[in-house]
This record gives structure tokens, C-alpha cells and sequence, in this order.
């Protein structure tokens, strides 16, 4: 694998987001918390920040401390409004009521459900409160601005990782593919992306699965049963994210089989330690810093009745999309540790202190 090519996109993505900071800057996002051009006084203002679910773990531990982070540095007076719907999408559309209710001048959402999400849209906009649609798009009835990763080049750069390597590896035999939610936009990119990589690949595709609200353990039972009917055929598996990865790789150990190349997404800790210890394959990094802050840019923007432009269009929404880093072995030092996203002090523990010993990473 080409070290030089994996840096470029997780540069490009920092100088993309550098960018915004400077246009957010410029545009008066210095004036804190203050009366701005435009924008009235935003002195106390409120901004809601509303995360889909806890089945992953960055919502709790990255998207919203960063996010806030942002906020302050932006308006030092200003109240984040924060609430994770745990998969519900009843309760998010109460908790984005109850958002609107108490005065937020903008919405930033990761849908539950991207149909559903279109209600929230349409009651926030019809009292004139924007709304950033974050992480997952909302098709039905477009946000104000989408802000994300690029989901179908995602699911695209998962896959095609996988096939190189399975095809260098001379393996004979088919794949799996554990996809994300059903009910998520963002999870029918990354399917798209994925099959655009596993169609023409030459491999079989013996089987696939959305995995309801991302859920680990479904996707586990499914794999289980896969198992059971494909056996040794199995060569590869295509998973939407570390979550639905590791509930993958937990259906071999429990059969009792060999894990074969498995994927994810998101470089959680979890499956640093796995691609570490060989377990899992490959992931994706996606600094969430560059899309937390990017959310929190634009949503200043919005708050000062300003109207950001979108680097390109999706659903009819002007979006701003950041191009992921596949991490495999090969390069999990230099992207994830190297750069300062993981510390070895909190990966390196326990039975992955030695294979982090052989990888350099300390």
C-alpha cells in the first residue's frame, strides 16, 4: 500500500476544514456571543445538537465534546443543546420539538430514521430555525446543509480494500456483506459504495444483511447463521462499520473458526485494537474534529442569518463532503497514532501491548 496516497485525502479533508475556519473567522465568527451584522443579538443563543444513537461510541466520546468545543470557541455565551435519541425515532422528534420549544437558533441532526427526520425539518423551518443535517442525509425533504464524510466513497474504499487484498492472497471463495441500518440514508450510501467495489470483483457475494439500528449483536446472529450454511466458502466480510465488523468477527470466534479479512468503519478504539491484534482487516479514519467543527462553523453561520454555500449538492441540499483514510496494519501507525488521533497510552493495553510492540506504536 502506497503511504503517500493514503495521506493526501486526510490533508486534503484538513485543508478543506482550515478553510471554513478561516471563512467562519472572517465572516465574524470572532464576535462572540455579541450582537453581529445581520444576525441580531446571539448573546446566550441556543444551538441543538441531536445524535442518533449509542450503539457508537462517538457520539458520547467525540462528536459532542468536539462539537461544544467549537461552539465555545465561536460564541463563548452560547448553549449547546444536546440529546442522542438511543435509536428512537420517536423520541428524537420530541427531543428536536422540545429544542425548538426552548428557542434554538439552529438544529445540527444525525437522523434516527432519514424518512422520519423530514417532519423535524419541516416543523424547524417553518418557525425559520435551519437545520445542518450531520453525519446521515436527509432525502425527503432537504436540510438547510449536509455535512459528512463521503458515505458511498466509504462504502466504496472498504470494499475495494478487501478485494485487493483477498485477490493478493490468491483466496478462492465468497464474501459477506453486513450493511448498516436500513432506516439510514447515510448506510444506502455506503451499501451503494460497497457494491460498486464487490459487483465487478469477481467474488461472489453469497449473502447480505441490514443490520437494524446498527446493532452488533444482529449482525452477529446473521453471520452465525451464515456460517452455518456457507462454512469454508467465506473468504471476506464486508462490514458497514466497526460495530457491525466486531459483531462479524464475535460469530467466528464463537464458531470456533477462523476469522477471515473482515472490515469497518469509523476507527473506534475497539477496532484499532482488533486490526492491531489481526482480527479485523481494515476501518476507516474520519477525524470526527473535522466534521464536529465543520457542523459548529456552519451552524454560527446560520445563527447570524448568514447562508453558507455548499462545496457540492446532495438530496437537493448544499453539502460539504470530506474524504475519508482507509486503515489497514500497514499504515494504522502513521494515521491514527502518528497523527495524534489515538494515543498508545489508550489502545495499547492489556493482551495489544505486543502487537503494538511489533508495530511501532508507543
Amino acid at each position: 500500500m502506497n503511504r503517500a496516497k493514503m495521506r493526501t485525502p486526510a490533508f486534503a479533508a484538513v485543508a478543506v476544514l482550515a478553510a471554513s475556519v478561516l471563512a467562519a473567522c472572517g465572516s465574524g465568527s470572532g464576535a462572540a456571543g455579541g450582537s453581529t451584522s445581520g444576525g441580531g443579538n446571539l448573546e446566550n443563543a441556543k444551538v441543538a445538537f441531536l445524535m442518533p444513537d449509542l450503539a457508537s461510541t462517538r457520539y458520547e466520546l467525540q462528536d459532542k465534546p468536539l462539537f461544544e468545543a467549537r461552539m465555545k470557541q465561536l460564541c463563548p455565551s452560547c448553549e449547546v443543546i444536546y440529546q442522542n435519541a438511543d435509536s428512537d425515532a420517536a423520541k428524537q422528534q420530541q427531543q428536536a420539538n422540545s429544542a425548538l420549544a426552548q428557542g434554538v437558533k439552529a438544529i445540527v441532526i444525525d437522523p434516527v430514521d432519514s424518512a422520519a427526520a423530514a417532519t423535524i425539518v419541516k416543523t424547524a423551518q417553518s418557525q425559520q430555525v435551519p437545520v445542518i443535517a450531520y453525519d446521515r442525509p436527509i432525502p425527503a425533504t432537504p436540510a438547510d446543509y449536509y455535512i459528512s464524510f463521503d458515505n458511498e466513497k466509504i462504502g466504496q474504499m472498504i470494499a475495494q480494500s478487501l478485494v485487493d487484498h483477498l485477490k493478493a492472497e490468491k483466496a478462492e471463495g465468497g464474501i459477506l456483506e453486513v450493511n448498516g441500518s436500513p432506516t439510514d440514508a447515510a448506510a444506502g450510501l455506503i451499501k451503494k459504495g460497497i457494491h460498486s467495489a464487490i459487483d465487478p470483483s469477481g467474488f461472489k457475494l453469497l449473502a447480505e444483511y441490514d443490520t437494524p439500528d446498527w446493532q452488533p449483536e444482529k449482525a452477529q446472529t446473521w453471520v452465525s447463521g451464515q456460517i452455518t450454511q456457507f462454512k469454508d466458502q467465506i473468504v471476506g466480510v464486508v462490514a458497514a462499520n466497526d460495530g457491525t465488523g466486531g459483531g462479524s468477527i464475535a460469530a467466528f470466534k464463537a464458531a470456533g473458526v477462523k476469522v477471515p479479512p473482515v472490515t469497518g468503519n469509523d476507527a473506534e478504539v475497539a477496532a484499532a485494537q482488533r486490526i492491531i491484534s489481526g482480527d479485523q482487516y481494515n476501518t476507516i479514519s474520519k477525524p470526527i474534529k473535522i466534521v464536529a467543527e465543520a457542523a459548529a462553523n456552519t451552524a454560527w453561520e446560520f445563527m447570524q442569518t448568514k447562508k453558507p454555500a455548499g462545496k457540492t449538492t446532495l438530496y437537493n441540499t448544499p453539502s460539504e463532503l470530506f474524504v475519508p483514510t482507509v486503515v489497514t496494519k500497514e499504515n494504522i501507525k502513521e494515521v491514527l497514532f502518528d497523527s495524534g488521533i489515538m494515543k498508545a497510552s489508550e489502545v495499547c493495553t492489556g493482551e495489544y501491548a505486543k502487537g503494538c510492540a511489533e508495530l511501532g506504536i508507543k
